[in-house]
């Protein structure tokens, strides 16, 4: 059973509305259309043989020639109607010979079908509006295909063309020998990029926990041998096999009736016809213990895999066959019985590891893997080379849970917390996107299950406390924990730590339960017992912005606050704090507590209340404390509740008014920053990721990646000096946006914000608010990954600005790097077949004057590397010399029209725009021109714009080659 939210308008018009008063707007908003009757639910196909209350929402119809529907309709975004063909097959369906064929149809049906010549179909979408790669996309898993897409602005024309390319692409694809010859480079370019060490260790990892199924060989991706074999006739033949009307649903959710959405199903679907009875699924077998093992503990195959450049990660598994189930009521109060019992373990391991020990984070998790298995993972990252304590001591966790019932009060704990995820999308659910709600439909029919309402499962939960008993739990955990085998993986980085049969010889051996993992009762931590903030201090100015009904408040201290009252999206607040100076403000030589800072300065604690304290005080609350160094500013972020609003505002208030800097979360982050620093040399992207931005900064020491080393060398005392001084800069501004009454928000924020002590402005020096640009060289910067040989990676990047004052130029940039992506799409992608997923983005910092970038990258074979170059560089020399085509400016600008009117349907949207007005009021006027500045332009402007940033003599470049094939 699987919660499917209801949606309703959310903020359809607030773009418009910001940018000027259009009376034709409200006056359509505030007529609706006429209700159309509901489409029939006499048989609902999903629901048959589960009392599981249907969701009203959705309407269910089943064609003559087999295929399923369900449609409904749903107001957010505006105006987006959200489509999934979900095929029923996977790579698990595949024979030997065919291994990869489901992922390489899902390419070629995009290639050319019966609507669409070949190449055509990017171009098509983008001029119904719909960005490739987000609003387009499709998925093959191991057990299903999944053709998406989200139609911004869904007109009845649009509707219907849309539908008419889908059916074409899955009821008539092309297939030729052309379609293959073209997608093939492509499918083993993304092979090639999904190698590497985490490649080996997921590979690994299938062939241990399912020997002897198909899951343990059958990955969506496929071998180099049957790809590189398959024909036009053998693909075919996959096609003819799975791809038929009764084995295939298509699932609507979006802004139009049902009614409609259903008529369309039927015009474009009702045709299809299946050649042939329907091909049988095939076994995916059980999971079967050797001979010879112990029934009481069935440890299976075991096995040590070494990989130098990743953590120590060790997980087995209790797996027991997977069976389809009756999804019922009585079954989901079973899973619900289930996840508390993991809750309970995994709240147990997480208080073990945070008092330190043999383990860095250890967690359980019990899973349906692709209709394969029913498996319990336990997962163990140990510290240091004592493995085999770290295993121990996580199994006597574990056993503890099984040879006791857990408390009443652990139970009503994590029944709070439950009960809260099951709260939230019956209060958010008009603001539900129907993407995620077709999503979710898709996935559970994947999974052989149902779907249900918000306030229904919540319904079912509530009613269910009752048997939520110590003694049901120990019943529940011990379910768990039995299966027909046992087997495990530990990936080491050294030769010598652990042979296999080592790893099944602790597994075998007997365990001592830890009596002392069982959570102790401790009395309640109540905000109302929590020390004041200080004295609270009225706003001295409440005054309008002039955009929307956001307001501004000002309060003595110079604290500044953003309101803006929302009843368009029940049940969500959005809080944001920004403080400080950022990464400008950090002297260089302390750059490696920025990211210690990251990890670890929220579980440092907050006045008397340590990382447990603030757990529990938020038990049964919707409360984030997210925090992040931008870089010219600290910020504090969550989402809550109306209910939730004051008390998470304290939180923050205290953050910064009387920090707590307990050790353990600090000595916690630096085990876990040196483990990670490892991981980024497996693969290109890896040291992408690691190293980019140091070098798109100038190589400025704050925005690099400590090492190791580094690392090590930072004290608490340094951690509590530096951060410290963070907390205590100025300005801070707040913004508060949603559901929540304005009154008692002022009244909180006055007892908290307002009543903090005066700041300074963070202490920015010259040298360090200076913010460097990489020098102009055609010599690229090489860097070096342990991965694959065949894999490598490409970029190069024109610095461009920054700055409010530019904040029309940097959307403008936007138009421009899409246009170059799309190129670069075509060339290099389509064309050489060297890369999956080459891409152009824009930065343009608006707290700094400089730093901006347009950077090009691609994933490549290391021979490709300057094939890459020389492609950027004659599109960039393309764009200075001509102007685009209209048609070209067209597929850019609508898609990004119906980006920006969808993100705008969302007060997320204007608060990220508005991050910083409060001292630089200039920013509320851009918000109004947003619209124009992303959409419209000229060729001639787009042309400027390449002329003065695209030079041939302002770019630099950047390579990571493999080990040994550097320059």
């Amino acid at each position: 059973m699987t919660p499917s939210p209801r949606a309703a308008r959310s903020l359809a018009c607030l773009l418009l509305l910001a940018q000027a008063p259009i009376p034709s707007v409200l006056a359509k908003e505030a007529s609706a259309p006429a209700a159309t009757p509901a489409i029939g639910q006499s048989d609902a196909w999903l629901y048959r043989g589960s009392d599981i209350p249907h969701d009203p929402e959705w309407h269910f119809g089943e064609l003559p020639n087999g295929l399923k529907y369900a449609v409904r309709k749903n107001g957010v975004p505006p105006g987006q109607v959200s489509i999934r063909i979900r095929v029923d097959a996977g790579s698990l369906y595949e024979t030997d010979a065919e291994r990869g064929y489901a992922h390489l149809l899902e390419h070629m049906l995009f290639r050319q079908s019966k609507y669409l010549p070949e190449g055509t179909a990017i171009a098509a979408f983008q001029r119904l509006g719909a960005t490739f790669g987000s609003d387009t996309n499709a998925v093959t898993s191991t057990t299903q295909t999944v053709f998406k897409l989200d139609l911004p602005n869904a007109t009845a024309a649009s509707l219907d063309e849309t539908f008419k390319l889908m059916s074409g692409m899955v009821t008539a694809p092309t297939l030729s020998a052309s379609n293959l010859k073209q997608d093939l480079p492509i499918v083993l370019s993304e092979m090639r990029e999904r190698g590497g060490a985490s490649k080996r260790v997921s590979d690994a990892m299938q062939k241990v926990l399912y020997a002897g199924q198909r899951l343990a060989d059958r990955e969506p991706i496929g071998t180099m041998q049957s790809l590189t074999s398959a024909t036009p006739e053998s693909v075919r033949a996959f096609y003819s096999r799975w791809y038929r009307p009764d084995n295939v649903a298509v699932i609507v959710a979006g802004d139009a009736d049902p009614a409609m959405l259903e008529s369309y199903v039927k015009k474009w679907f009702g045709d299809w016809r299946a050649k042939g009875a329907k091909a049988s699924a095939p076994s995916f077998g059980d999971p079967v213990a050797p001979a010879g093992t112990d029934a009481r503990n069935p440890v299976g195959e075991t096995r040590v895999l070494v990989e130098p450049d990743l953590p120590p990660s060790l997980m087995y598994a209790v797996l027991r066959p997977w069976r389809q189930v009756t999804d019922n009521i009585a079954y989901n109060q079973g899973l619900m019985t289930d996840s508390l019992a993991q809750a309970i373990i995994n709240r147990r391991l997480e208080s073990k590891a945070r008092a330190g020990g043999s383990f860095l984070s250890a967690s359980v998790n019990q899973q349906d893997v692709s209709r394969s298995a029913d498996a319990t993972f336990v997962s163990v990252t140990p510290l240091g080379d004592n493995w085999e304590a770290a295993l121990r001591d996580v199994r006597g966790v574990i056993a503890e849970a099984l040879t006791r019932p857990p408390t009443q009060a652990e139970i009503d704990r994590e029944v709070a917390e439950m009960e809260v995820s099951f709260q939230v999308p019956v209060e958010q659910q008009r603001i539900a996107p129907g993407g995620k709600i077709a999503d979710d439909l898709v996935n559970a029919l994947d999974i052989r299950e149902t779907v249900a309402a918000p306030n229904d499962v919540l319904g079912i939960f509530q009613r269910s406390k009752l048997l939520f008993t110590p003694d049901a739990v120990l019943k529940h955990t011990r379910q768990l924990f039995t299966g027909t085998v046992t087997r495990a993986l530990f990936t080491v980085q050294k030769p010598g730590v652990a042979t296999d049969k080592e790893l099944r010889d602790a597994l075998m051996k007997p365990v001592k339960a830890d009596a002392g993992a069982q959570q102790a009762t401790l009395p309640p931590v109540s905000f109302a017992t929590l020390p004041p903030i200080g004295a609270p201090q009225k706003p001295v100015t409440d005054a309008p912005t002039g955009l929307l009904e956001i307001e501004q408040l000002t309060f003595a201290n110079g604290v500044k606050v953003m309101l803006w009252p929302v009843a368009e999206e029940p049940g969500r607040v959005m809080v944001k704090v920004r403080f400080g100076g950022g990464y400008r403000s950090f002297d260089p030589k302390d750059a490696p507590y920025i990211s210690l800072g990251n990890f670890a300065l929220v579980g440092s604690g907050v006045g008397p209340l340590g990382q447990e304290d603030l757990d529990r005080i938020s038990t049964g609350r919707k409360m984030g404390f997210d925090f992040d160094v931008k870089d010219a500013a600290f910020e504090l972020s969550a989402e809550t509740r109306p209910q939730d609003l004051a008390d998470q505002l304290y939180l923050f208030a205290a953050k910064l008014n009387m920090p707590r800097w307990d050790v353990a979360p600090f000595i916690r982050a630096k085990e876990a920053a040196k483990i990670q620093y490892t991981t980024f040399a497996t693969s290109p992207q890896g040291v992408l990721t690691r190293d980019l931005q140091f070098y798109q900064r100038g190589q400025d020491p704050r925005f690099a990646t400590p090492t190791p080393a580094q690392i090590e060398a930072t004290t608490p005392e340094g951690f509590k000096r530096v951060w410290s001084e963070a907390l205590k800069e100025g300005p801070v501004e707040v913004q508060i946006f949603g559901d929540f009454d304005k009154a008692a928000a002022i009244a909180d924020l006055e007892k908290t914000f307002g009543a903090l002590k005066a700041r300074q402005p963070a202490p920015v020096s010259g040298a360090m608010a200076k913010m460097d640009v990489p020098k102009p060289s055609d010599k690229p910067i090489v860097l070096v990954h342990h991965g694959d040989p065949d894999q490598a990676a490409a970029v190069i990047s024109w610095p461009t600005g920054g700055g409010a004052m530019g904040i029309r130029e940097s959307r403008q940039l936007e138009i421009l790097t899409q246009i170059f992506t799309n190129r670069l799409m075509a060339a290099v992608r389509e064309k050489l077949g060297v890369s999956y997923a080459p891409y152009v983005y824009s930065t343009w910092p608006v707290d700094l004057s400089a730093g901006g970038a347009i950077t090009a990258v691609a994933q490549v074979d290391p021979k490709s590397v300057n094939v890459f170059f020389q492609t950027a560089d004659e599109i960039a020399q393309d764009l200075i010399a001509r102007p685009p085509t209209t048609d070209e400016l067209a597929l850019v600008t609508e898609p990004l029209r119906q980006q920006v009117t969808r993100a705008a349907s969302s007060t997320a949207f204007f608060m990220s725009q508005l991050e910083g007005a409060t001292s630089d009021p200039s920013r509320i006027g851009t918000v109004r021109t947003v619209l124009g500045d992303y959409t419209v332009t000229t060729p001639q402007a787009m042309q400027a714009l390449a002329a003065r940033y695209l030079g041939k003599d302002n770019s630099w470049r950047l390579e990571v080659m493999p080990e040994g094939k550097a320059k």
